[in-house]
């Protein structure tokens, strides 16, 4: 026994015994290891908070960095990023959570559009054992996991109608039960949401809710399209040469002047993330 402890087992069970004894033995081990795992990947979040990436010469990207950082200093103010695909709304949200007071605290994303209902509910809320079918062991939410830190909420314009109360529910209370669950749980996490849809629009045509949106909306920042900012261009294309140099191991790739008046001259549709990928 004191060997198998050495080597790393979480506990033994002297024979003959009872099988309810070893379930709940095996319940607790499996209780230690999913919080040492969220140990870690809290520690791991803490340690890559940086703001690669935000790069820019223009007037415009000056703007966006002076907002940023000012709604950044007010850690309960939820943000709302309005800016075309690509421009790079996940960027500034990182950049508000990490020059925020709550920048040692956990990051949390969630895309809106990548789930179905049913589990985007699950996944937000979390769930407790037998809340349904599968769920065959409790289950702790993104709001448990952001506590003391920010969720950011990618795509927000695709949350159904239905989770949308839910969600403005948390917003004004700081409080929600998971799904099967009687008990109120508190927490303590910003929200900031993203999306490249009108918002405004969505919801004179009632597919997204008024109160919801107003109360997203406090801290506003719009990120400007690339082609409008034609100075940053040039920093963020040697910015992501410098970044493909790393990934490759080479010690300096360096873009050729040939290149300038191309890059310059494109329109960049998809913005800063279609020129990281070129």
């Amino acid at each position: 026994a004191v060997a198998a402890l050495k080597a790393g087992a979480y506990d033994y069970i002297n024979k003959p015994f009872d099988l309810e004894d070893l379930r709940e033995l095996i319940g607790r081990a499996l209780e230690t290891r999913s919080l040492r795992r969220e140990v870690a990947w809290r520690r791991a979040q803490a340690d890559t908070c940086t703001l690669d990436g935000l790069t820019g010469e223009s007037a415009a990207f000056r703007e966006l960095i002076r907002v940023t950082q000012k709604i950044a200093a007010a850690p309960r103010v939820p943000v709302l990023i309005h800016g075309e695909s690509g421009s790079g709304k996940e960027r500034v949200a990182r950049a508000i959570h990490c020059q925020s007071p709550r920048a040692n605290g956990p990051w949390v994303t969630l895309n809106c559009s990548a789930l179905p209902e049913g589990l985007m509910e699950s996944e937000l809320f979390g769930h407790e054992k037998g809340a349904f079918t599968d769920a065959k062991q409790q289950k702790r939410g993104l709001l448990e996991l952001a506590d003391g830190g920010t969720l950011f909420l990618d795509e927000i314009g695709d949350l159904s109608l239905a989770l949308q109360p839910k969600l403005l529910r948390v917003l004004e209370t700081q409080s929600f039960r998971r799904l099967g669950g009687s008990r109120e749980i508190q927490v303590d996490v910003r929200f900031v949401a993203a999306t490249h849809r009108n918002l405004p629009e969505m919801v004179r045509e009632g597919l997204f809710r008024e109160d919801l949106y107003y109360r997203l909306n406090v801290g506003t920042i719009d990120v400007p399209p690339l082609r409008s900012r034609q100075e940053d261009i040039l920093p963020l294309a040697r910015h992501f040469v410098a970044e493909a140099a790393r990934a490759v191991g080479a010690r300096v790739l360096k873009l050729d002047h040939a290149l300038e008046p191309l890059l310059l001259s494109y329109a960049w549709p998809g913005n800063v993330r279609e020129m990281r990928n070129v």
